[in-house]
């Protein structure tokens, strides 16, 4: 990307990562223009940069050309890197004096066990640095037109995980569909039958308007609108797979509407 280096020139006040310190960034939902500039700084900064499996290959090769790129992921029902092998790595590179940048996907603290990692790094003595991302759980919503908050249509929003949430989290997904609010679900394509059953058997409507969104803001993106009883038949049948969000609620609506007008926007 042309012109980083000027950029972060121009931005002589952002922090500096400090030799022996550990920065638990966000590299945003996927498509690299939605970095944070502090992310970026990081990136150019680390000598190390321990990164999760859904960071796109173009953020990483934003890295500064000496930084040692160290693949981290954890992916659904795929051999995946052990939380306590990564907090580990962590402490060792820091305690090597090393500018260590930990990139993950969306927001650190977004179901991203970054919290995890902030408590292991204190515990250890390491300083780090918490750098927020933005999570996919609210670009997807923006990049698919679905309003996640709208006036007049909801007052709150609930963010989920769906992983593990019917086997052995416990979740009361009746609680959440009294609630009458948008759910947004990360995580959720494995157990989307399961979650989908629960909020109906706990009052949530059938024909609630929801989404499903793999990939987005890249340009694989794909958007299906469907409704809550017909969600899971059409997802398989689109072939939906993750990383994926899903929106279930009444916000959902608000993308066709929108649709709609963008003709006659073209036109002014």
């Amino acid at each position: 990307m042309s012109g980083v280096g000027d950029v972060l020139d121009d931005l002589g006040d952002l922090p500096r990562l400090e030799p022996g310190s550990v920065w638990l960034a966000g590299a945003g939902p996927g498509d690299p223009a939605h970095l944070t500039l502090l992310t970026l700084a990081g990136l150019r900064q680390a000598d190390a940069v321990v990164h999760d499996a859904l960071v796109d290959p173009r953020v990483l090769r934003l890295a500064g050309s000496g930084a040692r790129l160290i693949a981290a992921g954890k992916r659904g029902g795929k051999p995946s890197a052990v939380q306590a092998d990564i907090t580990a790595q962590l402490i060792g590179l820091a305690h090597e004096g090393l500018r260590v940048l930990r990139l993950k996907g969306g927001d650190p603290f977004m179901f991203g066990r970054g919290g995890e990692e902030a408590l292991t790094l204190a515990a250890a003595g390491v300083r780090f640095r918490i750098v927020p991302g933005l999570t996919s759980g609210l670009a997807s919503m923006a990049s698919g037109l679905i309003p996640l908050t709208l006036r007049g249509v909801n007052q709150a929003v609930v963010f989920a995980t769906g992983h593990g949430a019917v086997r052995d989290e416990g979740m009361d997904w009746a609680a959440l569909a009294r609630l009458g609010q948008p759910i947004v679900l990360y995580m959720a394509m494995t157990n989307l039958a399961a979650i989908c059953a629960a909020l109906m058997a706990g009052g949530l409507a059938g024909e609630t308007p929801a989404a499903a969104i793999a990939s987005a803001t890249l340009p694989s993106q794909r958007i299906l609108i469907s409704r809550l009883d017909a969600l899971v038949d059409e997802v398989a049948r689109e072939g939906i797979g993750a990383p994926a969000i899903v929106v279930i609620g009444a916000v959902v609506a608000a993308r066709a509407a929108l649709l709609d007008l963008l003709p006659a926007l073209a036109s002014v």
